[in-house]
């Protein structure tokens, strides 16, 4: 399958993300021939486990983990444990079945929606990070899709040319920060260098660790 960057958006010390920042970035994306496609929605839920009075002492839970529902597999469900580092791939009614099991809770949800941009063989989608329910902008994501190739190390080149061109791009229209990609270690949950699904859901869970700590860093100064 085609491979993606995941990058989420860094404001620059003592600026918070807006809804302005999202409209000149999908300016942007129009300006340099981006043709939108309509728009796309991930989830992302973190859940913690509900352990009854018999199993405090148990230690074999996983603390809490992540949940993710990709738009792409819309009959799947990816879930992650970070601390682990393990990433599997389940049927999406896996969701039914935790809720009915009542062994673990959904803690928040974060819905990161947008457009969807064709450009050449990339696919851009531009998405503002919302909690479920809420209209308070948490953050800012970019996916970016190659769609010629699924090896990440004969793209990387493509990918990261690609990127100087989107940021300089950008950079002509000065906002208060830039786009990140953090590359997370693969190899570590176990996946090899052809793309797959399950390295976009490894990807969110780390923009998704990102925003958190932009946010606590943002909390921590005032």
């Amino acid at each position: 399958m085609p491979l993606k960057w995941v990058l989420h958006w860094q404001p620059n010390a003592g600026t918070t993300v807006n809804s302005q920042i999202i409209n000149e970035v999908t300016q942007c994306v129009e300006s340099i021939n981006g043709v939108k496609e309509g728009r796309w929605k991930a989830t992302i839920t973190f859940y913690k486990p509900m352990i009854r009075a018999e199993q405090a002492l148990a230690g074999d839970f996983p603390r809490d983990f992540l949940g993710i529902a990709l738009p792409e597999q819309p009959n799947k469900y990816y879930l992650i444990i970070r601390l682990q580092r393990i990433v599997l791939e389940a049927d999406s009614s896996i969701q039914m079945i935790m809720e009915k099991l009542q062994s673990y809770k959904s803690r928040v949800s974060l819905n990161f929606e947008g457009f969807q941009y064709q450009l050449g063989d990339f696919q851009l989608r531009v998405g503002k990070v919302l909690p479920t329910h809420s209209e308070n902008l948490r953050g800012i994501v970019m996916e970016v899709e190659y769609l010629p190739i699924s090896s990440m190390e004969k793209a990387r080149q493509v990918m990261e040319d690609f990127m100087d061109i989107w940021q300089q791009a950008l950079s002509k229209r000065s906002l208060p920060g830039h786009f990140m990609h953090m590359e997370p270690n693969f190899a570590e949950y176990g996946l090899a260098d052809q793309y797959t699904s399950q390295h976009t859901a490894v990807q969110y869970a780390t923009v998704m660790a990102q925003l958190i700590a932009t946010v606590q860093a943002v909390q921590a100064r005032n």
